[in-house]
Order: structure tokens, then sequence, then C-alpha cells
């Protein structure tokens, strides 16, 4: 029996909607209103400047920036989108997801934004899922053909009305996303009404500790939660310049990288690929202020600045998490930008802590902060809780989803039916000492900053004839975090990591799902229930070298 979709009737309590509002971490206005008052005080004024490769490069103004989202929402529109029914968004970094998404929350409708790195296998079930009635994806990008995989999948989506295509060609059956988004004039829109910030609005997936892909279900309050206290706290006003490299469909690149430039009346800035040369120019003539980046990327930035003696002389604050944040990183900010490193943790979930400039410097790689007023962290442990014996992280925050929602067995959570609406993150921690916490790995088994879903990739691999066993155990990547080993007892032949690899190719799994690393076994090492003891995994794993293949 097919599982009744819940976007359409969800809403948050009223007891918890009366108190976020009465505390001022929801509101009764959106980000749309944010977009209209400053397209009405600022109109000239840079929304976006944009690196667009063989394209140059791009500012749209504040008018130009509403207008779009007023075109945008008119042509899905047109092609019968309405309030309550999916959009699904699988595109790069380009300028166009920001307005995209801002029409979809025009209609009443939600937006679904997928990463790019997500492959056919994946998608399909997002797709399926979803309900989605529109997918707008790219021709080709990074040497995979989107619109083709896109095609060879629809018949089998009863859902999906519509496929439309950014990039250079299209083919019988698609629409072309400049010719039909940007180039024709749609002018009817429904009533304003229809946008609600307490509905479910933005539907982003990650996955669950079991490993299985979650359909987190969030609204436009809970994302104002999670981005208008770093704003406040970071001083992001209309001379801001925002920058982030991170996927614009990515809770990250999607709240701070696109939302929070619009809550303030700031300009974001915006480079469709991260080719870090190339970026540093761009950024120092867009004169970027503020930039939230993952470790790994800024360490290949700094590198690159070092390489060719160019610097960024505007950056005033910059933000790493996602991952563990390496310790030299620290003092290299320091040394390259004059300024300290500040950090954060968060979850696709919701949920944000973030260390404040200025703010207990002698902690600066001991903590990962704490968070904004309203939002409660909970460490629980039958012990005493220190960094030697660390707890397990809570929360309960304003930024929270409403709901998670298996990809594939359709089990819906509603936070607020469970634990008084404590959230169980999987993580463990530590106090800092100063009203934050200090993060000590996961509970749970996770892998990676996208969290790979260890469980499905781990079925998959069994089914291969030379794998009898198989577990996937993180290892560190060298900058901080965390990529994917393969520990396999061999079955009718002897595997080899470029053979696993080919065989998951082939069954059109995400390239950073797959193990980059192979250790053969014997035997796994399990406990009494069975279950594999995956900490002797990873000691054996820091103990040696492992067969080494293409980087996830």
């Amino acid at each position: 029996m097919k599982t009744v979709n819940p976007i359409t009737t969800l809403r948050p309590d009223a007891t918890t909607s009366d108190q976020y509002r009465r505390e001022g971490h929801w509101r009764s206005g959106t980000v749309l209103d944010d977009l209209a008052r400053w397209r009405a005080e600022t109109p000239n004024a840079p929304a976006l400047l944009v690196s667009e490769t063989g394209r140059g490069t791009l500012e749209l103004t504040y008018a130009q920036y509403a207008e779009y989202v007023d075109r945008f929402a008119g042509a899905l529109h047109a092609l019968g989108v309405r309030s309550g029914q999916v959009v699904a968004i699988q595109l790069p970094n380009v300028w166009q997801v920001g307005p995209l998404v801002l029409a979809c929350t025009r209609l009443g409708a939600v937006a679904a934004p997928i990463m790019c790195a997500f492959r056919p296998r994946e998608l399909e079930r997002m797709l399926r899922r979803l309900d989605a009635v529109v997918c707008v994806t790219v021709d080709r990008w990074d040497n995979f053909d989107h619109a083709a995989a896109l095609a060879e999948m629809a018949p089998r989506l009863p859902a999906l009305r519509h496929r439309v295509v950014l990039g250079e060609r299209t083919t019988d059956g698609e629409l072309d996303f400049r010719e039909y988004f940007e180039q024709t004039e749609h002018t009817s829109l429904p009533d304003p009404s229809v946008v609600d910030p307490d509905r479910v609005s933005l539907v982003l997936f990650t996955s669950g500790t079991s490993g299985e892909p979650k359909a987190v279900l969030h609204t436009l309050n809970t994302s104002y939660a999670w981005y208008a206290p770093v704003a406040a706290a970071d001083g992001i006003g209309q001379d801001s310049r925002v920058y982030s490299p991170n996927a614009a469909t990515h809770v990250v690149g999607l709240n701070l990288g696109i939302f929070m430039p619009l809550h303030r009346g700031a300009c974001a800035v915006v480079t469709d690929r991260w080719e870090p040369e190339a970026v540093i120019g761009f950024l120092a003539q867009a004169e970027v202020s503020w930039m939230v980046i993952v470790p790994v990327f800024l360490s290949v930035l700094i590198d690159a600045m070092e390489r060719t003696s160019q610097r960024l002389p505007t950056v005033r604050i910059i933000r790493a998490g996602g991952t563990t944040v390496p310790q030299p990183l620290f003092r290299r900010v320091t040394e390259i930008f004059g300024i300290p490193l500040d950090v954060g943790w968060g979850m696709t979930e919701g949920a944000t802590t973030f260390t404040r400039t200025g703010e207990h410097p002698e902690l600066a790689g001991r903590t990962v902060g704490r968070g904004a007023p309203g939002h409660e962290i909970d460490l629980r442990a039958d012990h005493p809780i220190s960094d030697e014996r660390p707890g397990r992280l809570f929360v309960r925050s304003p930024s929270l989803c409403l709901a998670t929602w298996g990809r594939d067995d359709g089990r819906l959570t509603v936070l607020t039916e469970h634990d008084d609406g404590w959230y169980d993150t999987g993580d463990l921690a530590a106090p800092d000492g100063h009203g934050g916490i200090r993060l000590h790995g996961r509970a749970e088994d996770r892998i990676g900053v996208i969290m790979i879903p260890v469980s499905d990739v781990e079925s998959v691999l069994l089914d291969h004839p030379d794998v009898r066993d198989v577990a996937l155990v993180g290892y560190p990547d060298g900058h901080g975090g965390e990529l994917a080993c393969a520990v396999v007892v061999p079955g009718e032949g002897t595997p080899t990591l470029d053979g696993l690899r080919d065989w998951l190719d082939g069954l059109g799994m995400s390239a950073w799902c797959q193990p980059s690393r192979l250790e053969l076994m014997s035997q796994l090492p399990r406990n009494e229930t069975g279950k594999v003891r995956k900490n002797l995994l990873r000691q054996r794993l820091l103990a040696g070298s492992g067969q080494s293949g293409r980087p996830a």
C-alpha cells in the first residue's frame, strides 16, 4: 500500500508555533517578504554576482532577482504546479537555483533540491517517494548525462509530468529551461495567500542512522531559524558579500549561501565550478567579505593562494564546518587572512551550533560553539560526561525539521511526537566549558560529510559474486573528513577495488557512496549477537595501508 504523502498536511502544533513566534525564532513573513523589501528599497543593489564557466560574469540586481522569481513561478504555474506539489531541482551551483526555489515558495509548492552527486539509483527513489511532478536538471555535469538518466527513469515515475533541462541541448519530451523559464513570459500566478511559513516548503535528503536516506521536511520558518542567528551574530548587512562553494542544493549552501543574503539585503557571490586558482581572482574582484566553506575546500583555497600570491583582503569572517576541522587549518587561516577561523556544526535535519568571532580564542579547534537563543542541547549518558567519556548529543530547536520520511520504507517520524521534541543526533559530545560543545565523533555507523548510506552500499555489494561478506567502515581522508573502506570476505573470486567500483557504477550508484579503499579478511569480527565489530575494523584501517583506488 502506498504511503500517504504527508507534505500537504503536515504542520507544527499550535503550542510550538506560538512559543517560537513569541520568542522571535519564527515569524509570520517569509524570505519572499525580504526580497520584496529590498526590491522596493534598493532595487539597483546587487543581489547576485556570478562566475559562469564559458559565460563570464553575471550581476543581478534585487529588482532583476525578484523579476526572475516571478517569471519562474509563472512558468511552473503554467506547467500545472500547484500548492503542495513537489518540484525536484537537481542542478549544480548555478544562479537559477535560488530564484527557482523561491518560485516554488511563491506557488505554495515544495522545492526538493537534490545534489548532482546523486546518481540514477538514488534519484529515482527520491522522485518516487516525493511524487515529484516536475524535475529540473542539468544536461551534463562532471561528465555525467543527467538529462539522459532522467529520461530513462521517467516512464517508471507516473507522477512526473515534466522534465526541464538547463543546458545547451534538449531532446524530445524535455523543456528547455532558458527558453521556457527565462525567455517566455508567464503572467498567471495564484493569490499570495498560498505562501505559508509553517507548511512544508523544502525537502532535503540525508541518510539516517540505519543508512537509509531520509527526506527531511522543512518549513520556511525552520529554515529561517537556521540562518537568521548566524546572520545576526556575524553582522551580515547590505554591504556584505557572501560566498559559499558548498552545493546550493545542500542545507548549508541553501540556507547560508542563498537565503541568508536575501534576508539581510546582502549580495550572494556564486561560482558554478570549484577551481581554486580561477576562483581567487573572481572572489577578490567581488570583494567577498564572508565565507562558509568545508575544511578540505578551505585548505585547497589556501594552497592556491600561496602558489599564486593572490589574496582576499576584504574577507572578514570565514566559517568552516560539516566535518572535523584539522588543527593546522586554524593557524593557516590566521596567517593568510589575518583573522581567526570560526567553525560550526549542524545537520540537514536542523539545529546548529557555531563559534562567535573573538569569543574564547583559547578554544580554537576544541569547540564547535554554542547554539543560538532557543536552540537547546542535552548531553545524555549513564556516566559522568567528559572528553574521555562523552555523552550522546540531543537537540531541540526551532530550526529542526518538522519530520523525517524514510526514502525507501516510508516511515514518517514527526519530531515533536517523540521525547518531547528532543532529537537524537547520533553524535557524541562533551561540554567545552563555555556553554558550547566539543564533538567526539558519531555514536552510530555514519561515514562522510554527506552521510554515506552504509547499509544500502553493503547490501548492494553483497550481490557481487566475489563478495561473501562485507562491512563499510569510515577512515580519515587526511583533510579532517572521512572516506569509505569496504572490508570484504572474498566469495567466488578475489575482488579488486576497481572491479567493485566498476560494478557499482554499472548499477548507477553515486561515486561518493562507493568505497575508495578495500581490505580483505577471512572473516569479519562479530559480537555475540552477530553484529560486526566495526570498532575493531577501524583500528585495523588506521594500522594498515589497504588498497587505494579512484577518489570517492
